[in-house]
């Protein structure tokens, strides 16, 4: 095996190192997302504090959050105070080692700790410096607390969220900081190739309203030239048919996604009324957008009378968009998550087994993986100051005593 390929052993970005900084959901989902790919991710966290995810979480096994073992698998955990002048001298130390520091927050934090992008660059221009936070580093509200809740109302999500006989809705998941932290690890990646070629470093900024506000496809544009604001609409896209929920004759549901002209030529042939498709009012996607409801009630029909198992059998036999609409027990019993090793199983060693999502996506020559479970607090603290940054025991000792790590 050549040096190069061992090099990425485990993972395309095995080569590189982070510092992690930052708490809850948007920094630490970026930083699982670059270690799920090789990276070592060595996170950073207050002495006797920690980040709070450990304990977040409705459900506790032994005590244990179930969400921590998620986004902190594949890091490394060390303890720095911060606020103290010497934890920021050691975090220079690291970062003149480091490819990426990555840090959520509130803008103006790291500059108070004298650690502005401008003072790190001069450790180690090529350092890349992942920001993730509420509204970004500049204008008006950045100095403003900003959650992922937060992000997603400004941002354009919550409000065409949920039915439209009710208040805005959410998602059942903190989707704004996720969205934010995967934008983050698109721009570290860009940036890093940038560095490729120039040897330099830079900033990414990754605000929560931002990564929401690119996910919303045409809204701005359909209000700045026509005026018109889409509303929640429930479990329908208006104008988009047939694409729903359908009930089946064993009180089960299945979602057909048929919206296509030639797709739904292939789901009126499976419903033995191919001359649907030749209908005016169903020949084009416009014409059955605008009959959407009386095309969804007669598709309806369709599935009622017949099982949830017939109806995918139908839908598959024709080549028409189907499925069903997953739990986690469904997820674990599928035999194409099995397949493809979607979920896997790993081992706390305070939990004991757990199932949790793979790494994705998947890559072919060098793919990523879960090759560590999520880190005590401080548990790398010996590996990382004395053998990373050379400490002799002394120094380290005289640290721990003055509760700087």
């Amino acid at each position: 095996m050549s040096g190069q390929i061992a090099a990425f052993k485990y993972g395309p970005l095995s080569d590189l190192r982070v510092i992690e900084m930052g708490t809850l959901l948007a920094g630490p989902f970026c930083g699982q997302i670059l270690g799920d790919m090789g990276a070592e991710v060595i996170k950073v966290e207050p002495p006797g504090q920690g980040d709070p995810m450990r304990v977040w979480g409705r459900e506790k096994v032994n005590g244990q959050s179930l969400w921590w073992p998620v986004v902190a698998r594949n890091k490394k955990a060390i303890t720095l105070d911060m606020r103290q002048v010497e934890g920021q001298s050691i975090l220079k130390e690291l970062v003149a080692k480091a490819d990426f520091l990555l840090e959520n927050f509130r803008p103006g934090t790291m500059e108070k700790w004298g650690c502005s992008y401008e003072e790190l660059a001069k450790i180690n221009p090529r350092l890349i410096m992942i920001r993730v936070s509420g509204f970004g580093q500049t204008g008006p509200y950045a100095k403003q607390a900003g959650f992922g809740a937060i992000g997603e109302a400004m941002g354009g999500l919550r409000y065409v969220c949920g039915d439209p006989s009710t208040p805005p809705s959410r998602m059942g998941i903190s989707i704004g900081d996720s969205l934010a932290a995967t934008f983050a690890s698109v721009g570290a990646l860009s940036a890093l190739h940038y560095r490729e070629k120039t040897g330099r470093g830079q900033v990414v900024d990754s605000a929560i309203y931002e990564s929401v506000l690119n996910m919303m496809e045409s809204l701005v544009t359909e209000y700045d030239k026509v005026g018109y604001i889409r509303e929640r609409t429930g479990a329908i896209l208006p104008n988009v048919a047939p694409s729903n929920v359908y009930p089946t004759n064993d009180g089960q549901m299945v979602l057909i996604a048929a919206n296509q002209d030639t797709v739904f030529g292939r789901l009126a042939e499976a419903m033995g009324q191919p001359e649907l498709a030749k209908l005016e009012k169903y020949a084009t996607h416009g014409a059955r957008g605008a009959h959407q409801a009386e095309l969804d009630a007669l598709v309806g029909r369709w599935t009622k009378s017949k099982s949830r198992t017939e109806v995918l059998a139908l839908m598959e036999q024709f080549g028409v968009p189907a499925g069903l609409i997953y739990r986690a027990p469904e997820m674990l019993e599928d035999p194409h998550f099995k397949a493809r090793e979607a979920i896997v199983t790993t081992r706390h060693p305070a939990i004991g087994e757990l199932r949790m999502q793979n790494v994705a996506p998947k890559l072919s020559e060098t793919p990523g993986g879960i090759r560590a479970p999520a880190p005590a607090m401080g548990e790398h603290n010996e590996e990382v100051y004395l053998g990373l940054l050379g400490m002799n025991r002394e120094r380290y000792d005289g640290l721990a005593e003055r509760k700087v790590i």
